[in-house]
């Protein structure tokens, strides 16, 4: 029974295309250096005796820097292509990381950070598209999980490599945290380069954004055509793509409320561990290792659960069965429990992504796909950045024990508002037409 199901598991993932075999191997070095710099970088501004307020502004400026580059990289990745798009990105990331190095001061902080969400944002926003039109329709699904999964992977060897690596030349203290995070911006500054050698490897894909494509879905049962209105028209001449607004909105507002919810805790998880049970860094990056491994696992079997329930039921099914696990994150009292609820938590959440946007990316045309990726990373960033100052502000008024119990309230309730939303807006729709379809008679042969 088991060697079957692995079987037709693992069939899944075979037969991608070399773009796309390519890109997830760059896109596995990028993610380790964006995941080395999450984890890091709150502890490094801590280490340099910013309070919170101000690391709270910091991740704040992080997310409007990542909102205000969304669109012109949603345009970019039209008109030059997504692979070059990325390659501009790259470049970007790797002058933020050379500034990161030799610049210290708070307003030269405040401006690499934003110049590090832009180059972020010019190598995040043509992802989705790219893999869209390098994958089969049918494939998509494992495509996008296969990608999410190295994502998490290169967490778990980052984390585990950074960790062991400051703990036996630098080990601890404040001044070494400092010495740590630049010891680490090297190892960044690599992985990118790499990112981009293997980026100069892909063909030129500007033909890309114009093909048909027999992988988009239908439109919204019940939806009358939409007429292109003068404002869409202009719009669309400078690579602005929305034909369904409505559609658009119901594809980004639940994950406009998940941002605000994880905006206050997320970016500040690595404080919080470390302030309530008194981590060392080498001891932090290996907690997020580990949680990664478990998001990398739940990754994986997404797209089977998919497959068996729907695409937008087996969202709804994850991201509700996270809800409990924020409350242990944030309110057991023993650091194994803190760490499985983490775990656990990150896994069901983040499993939840890959499925979601292949879902979106079939929604859509191809020409509006990197500008509903765009519409989804600006709300997400302006959420986020919503949630950096709420932290702020929590913080500053009711200290860390209080704040934190707020902020964990906070999230819980936007998860399961944004929840509901993916339930009434796409599964509960999802589950009527597929009940329907079973329902209708066989129509007889002509």
């Amino acid at each position: 029974m088991i060697g079957p199901r692995l079987r037709r598991f693992a069939a899944g993932y075979r037969g991608f295309s070399r773009n796309a075999r390519i890109f997830i191997s760059g896109s596995f070095l990028s993610s380790a250096a964006f995941g080395l710099f999450f984890v890091n970088f709150n502890l490094y501004l801590a280490a340099r005796g910013f309070d919170p307020s101000t690391i709270g502004l910091v991740a704040t400026t992080s997310g409007l820097s990542i909102a205000a580059a969304a669109i012109p990289a949603s345009i970019l990745a039209n008109r030059l292509g997504r692979r070059n798009t990325m390659l501009v990105g790259a470049a970007t990331v790797m002058v933020a990381f050379l500034g990161f190095l030799t610049l210290d001061a708070l307003p030269a902080i405040f401006m690499l950070t934003a110049l590090y969400g832009t180059g972020q944002q010019l190598m995040q926003i043509p992802a989705s598209p790219f893999l869209t039109e390098n994958s089969k329709p049918d494939q998509r699904n494992e495509v996008f999980a296969l990608n999410g999964a190295m994502f998490n992977l290169s967490q778990v060897i980052a984390g585990l490599s950074a960790g062991a690596l400051v703990g036996l030349f630098l080990g601890g203290g404040s001044s070494n945290q400092v010495a740590s995070f630049h010891l680490l911006l090297v190892g960044m500054f690599v992985l990118i380069g790499g990112t981009a050698l293997l980026l100069i490897v892909i063909g030129d894909d500007r033909h890309r954004a114009g093909i048909a494509d027999t992988g988009v879905l239908p439109p919204e049962p019940n939806q009358p055509p939409v007429a292109a209105s003068g404002m869409r028209t202009r719009l669309s001449r400078i690579g602005i793509h929305v034909s369904e607004p409505r559609l658009f909105l119901k594809l980004v507002a639940p994950g406009f409320l998940v941002a605000i919810g994880a905006g206050q805790v997320l970016p500040f998880l690595n404080l919080y561990i470390v302030g309530r049970f008194r981590l060392d860094l080498s001891t932090t990056n290996a907690v997020f290792a580990v949680s990664a491994l478990g998001t990398m696992i739940a990754i994986l079997i997404q797209p089977g659960i998919a497959r068996r329930y729907g695409k937008i039921q087996s969202v709804v099914l994850v991201q509700a069965a996270s809800i409990p696990f924020i409350i242990v994150l944030g309110f057991a009292p023993w650091i194994p429990l803190v760490i499985v609820g983490m775990t656990v938590r990150n896994a069901l959440m983040n499993a939840a992504n890959p499925v979601f946007n292949a879902y979106v990316m079939g929604r859509v045309k191809p020409l509006e796909r990197a500008t509903i990726t765009a519409g989804q990373s600006m709300v997400w960033s302006i959420g986020w950045a919503i949630g950096g100052i709420y932290y702020s502000t929590v913080q500053a008024t009711l200290g860390f024990a209080r704040g934190y119990d707020i902020n964990f309230l906070t999230i819980i309730a936007f998860y399961s508002i944004a929840t509901t939303l993916y339930y009434l807006w796409f599964a509960r729709p999802e589950r009527a037409l597929a009940q329907g379809l079973a329902a209708a008679p066989a129509n007889p042969a002509p």
